[in-house]
């Protein structure tokens, strides 16, 4: 009988042997035409510039999230998703591993939206869902090119420099709370929580985790005066995160505040004398540390805060999530295997018949926990996998990328990193449910997928 020995079942499962393959596949086939409207694509002028257009249609997303509406949020992917299907026409779409592990949530949430109880609304959150993947893929694509990988996230950067500018300005000016934010008897009751455009101290914090790491990386990618001005985002929205005192914002900050300079760092110690290499990262590491257990003991309101977390159901906040939980862990065995189906109008049809009385919830308020709720343990087991591919295609690339493309590499270490900060603040609340939050984690998804074996037309862009 012939073992599989450990790597290979490793390899196995973060389907690293399969990204060869498909490297392979892709150079040989994928900028080939696809065979459809092949006179048509020579011609046509919308083909043509559907590169230029899917740019412009991101930049607009993502400038505009904070601002408005979920609707017109909706309208603009509707817009990204008939752009991609159109570059469909064009040309093959690049598979990575984490594409297919995507399609595979995708196939997972569509069973549990036809066998949903409620299956009207699931069918609802199974459209908002098939959005955002078709937004993933399209990003995907798009950011093969190194230039429109940096404009799609300078984009970004830019409009959470003006969201947290607006945050800092509620925090010397004041702020009216929109809603109880903090235990009316805790000693930070009359703390201004700043939430800036998008009405939410928590949802605020979601949007500005991958800001802060991937300014930070751009302090090393851009040139010039650039780095004056990624320092500076970098430096504002992490004040702004600070000032939002969301508990699960500040866990989601430490975690891929350090996984970044982690991964940083291990990078940089490789160029050192062997005898510094061992202890660089952990002195590091414990700097840091230190630094941030300083700040929670000399800071009162951060200290409070941060107490509050330990203080179980004393505090009012984290009774009001453990009654949640309560009755999210009811909902998922009542339907263990592939849930209720996807989106909130789901959840808020099925809640209330488990809610405990008095804890109105519009979510699980745990991203571990919403996923089996809405796909079951089924979709919650994908969705781990998908985390492991990610990942480990990402440190696969960023170790290739290193010593060839240092500034490429750097933006795969921000966006693991944010991946690890937003999964963190996921463990207590479900902010990135929010469109203005879920399209970011989309893109660092599809940031990551994009590392992929060299294609002509993309690295040309």
């Amino acid at each position: 009988m012939i073992q599989l020995q450990p790597r290979s079942i490793w390899q196995h499962l973060t389907l690293s042997s399969l990204a060869d393959d498909l490297g392979r596949w892709q150079g040989e086939y994928v900028t080939r035409p696809s065979g459809l409207l092949t006179s048509w694509r020579a011609t046509n002028w919308l083909l043509r510039q559907a590169d230029w257009l899917a740019l412009g249609l991101v930049m607009l997303l993502y400038s505009i999230a904070p601002f408005t509406s979920t609707t017109l949020i909706g309208l603009v992917l509707l817009a990204c998703s008939a752009l991609w299907l159109l570059l469909l026409l064009r040309e093959r779409i690049p598979l990575s591993p984490v594409h297919l592990v995507v399609l595979a949530y995708w196939a997972i949430a569509t069973v549990a939206t036809a066998f949903s109880p409620v299956r009207a609304a699931a069918a609802d959150g199974w459209v908002k869902l098939t959005l955002y993947l078709m937004l993933f893929a399209l990003l995907a694509r798009l950011m093969r090119a190194p230039r429109f990988r940096n404009w799609t996230i300078t984009a970004y950067l830019l409009t959470a420099l003006v969201v947290a500018v607006g945050g800092l300005r509620q925090w010397f000016f004041g702020a009216n709370a929109l809603a109880t934010w903090v235990d009316p008897d805790s000693s930070l009751a009359g703390t201004t929580r700043v939430y800036s455009y998008l009405g939410n101290p928590n949802l605020l914090a979601g949007y500005l985790i991958p800001a802060v790491l991937l300014a930070a990386a751009a302090v090393v990618a851009w040139r010039g005066l650039g780095k004056l001005l990624a320092a500076t985002i970098a430096l504002v929205t992490a004040a702004c995160l600070v000032l939002t005192f969301s508990r699960g914002g500040w866990i989601g900050f430490v975690a891929g505040g350090f996984v970044f300079l982690g991964l940083l760092v291990q990078g940089w110690t490789q160029r050192l004398p062997p005898p510094w290499r061992r202890w660089t990262l952990p002195g590091m590491l414990a700097i840091a540390a230190a630094g941030l257990a300083v700040a929670v003991s000399t800071v009162a309101p951060l200290r409070d805060r941060v107490g509050s977390i330990f203080s179980g159901r004393a505090d009012s906040s984290n009774n009001f999530r453990i009654n949640v939980w309560t009755a999210v862990i009811d909902m998922i065995k009542a339907r263990p295997i592939l849930g209720i189906g996807p989106g909130n109008d789901a959840f808020n049809q099925v809640y209330p018949f488990y809610q405990e009385p008095g804890y109105t919830a519009l979510s699980a308020y745990s991203v571990f926990l919403e996923i089996p709720v809405e796909t079951g343990v089924i979709g919650l087991i994908c969705f781990v996998w998908l985390l492991l591919v990610t990942f480990s295609y990402g440190w696969r690339h960023l170790q290739r990328l290193r010593d060839k493309e240092a500034i490429a590499s750097v933006w795969l270490v921000a966006a693991m990193a944010a991946m690890v900060g937003m999964l963190a603040h996921g463990l207590v609340d479900t902010v990135w449910y929010r469109p203005q939050v879920s399209i970011l984690w989309w893109l660092l998804l599809a940031l990551i997928a994009s590392f992929e074996a060299k294609s002509a037309e993309g690295d040309r862009a």
